[in-house]
């Protein structure tokens, strides 16, 4: 960052714009990494829902199928937070233009509603804090309140966010779990189940191997879960 101390040089409106556009792309690009790693995961989980639906592991099934509702909205959030970022850029190259007649940056309640917006976001909050602290010091943008630096948090898969969770199951299952169910497929995962104990009873098991492989399962579950929440945050 540059240092606006009271005895310190004063940057150049043009050398502002260039740090400023150069930290907009190199966010711009971090944001695409993220959206490409959700992807790959999400890829992977919906594999996993499958070969768990052939199962009969509903539980798992639905809890994995919560994990893809929240990396959606992610998602969502992160190509929202893209297009703000090219807002900014835009408005920062129509600056250029002006600072070559007007001789200075102007304000611009646009690049402040953007800035405002993307503070919420947890990944790019101290970057825009740090910018938005020299666009004030520039004229670009009026001082921001607090109540403007709240995060906005994962919302939490309440009952109306369920349907969210049934259709995703639909989709990823070709309708044997999820919001088939309620249109008279209740059938499909007893008869996943019926099939699965008819294997156990033509193969059994050894206990102890059972429950191994149980946990096996529960841990790559978990890990699954954990990848997904990292790339998230």
């Amino acid at each position: 960052m540059f240092n606006f101390g009271i005895f310190a040089k004063q940057p150049k409106p043009d050398e502002l714009v260039r740090k400023w556009r150069s930290s907009v792309r190199s966010q711009e690009r971090e944001l695409d990494r993220q959206l490409r790693g959700i992807s790959t995961e999400e890829a992977k989980v919906k594999r996993t829902i499958q070969q768990l639906a052939k199962k009969g592991d509903l539980g798992s099934c639905r809890s994995l199928a919560k994990e893809l509702v929240r990396s959606q909205r992610q998602k969502t959030r992160i190509v929202t937070s893209k297009a703000q970022l090219n807002s900014i850029l835009l408005e920062l190259t129509r600056q250029v233009a002006m600072l070559k007649v007007a001789g200075s940056l102007q304000k611009s309640t646009q690049v402040m509603k953007s800035v405002n917006q993307l503070m919420r976001i947890p990944q790019l909050q101290h970057t825009m804090m740090e910018m938005s602290k020299e666009m004030v010091r520039a004229g670009v943008i009026e001082e921001m309140t607090e109540d403007m630096f709240e995060s906005l948090e994962d919302d939490d898969l309440e009952e109306e966010a369920e349907a969210e969770v049934e259709n995703v199951l639909a989709q990823i299952t070709d309708g044997v779990l999820g919001k088939a169910k309620s249109v008279g497929t209740e059938t499909k995962p007893a008869a996943v189940s019926q099939r699965q104990q008819q294997q156990q009873q033509q193969q059994p098991v050894h206990a102890d191997a059972a429950g191994e492989s149980e946990a096996e399962s529960d841990l790559d579950l978990e890990d699954m879960r954990a990848r997904l929440s990292a790339l998230r945050s």
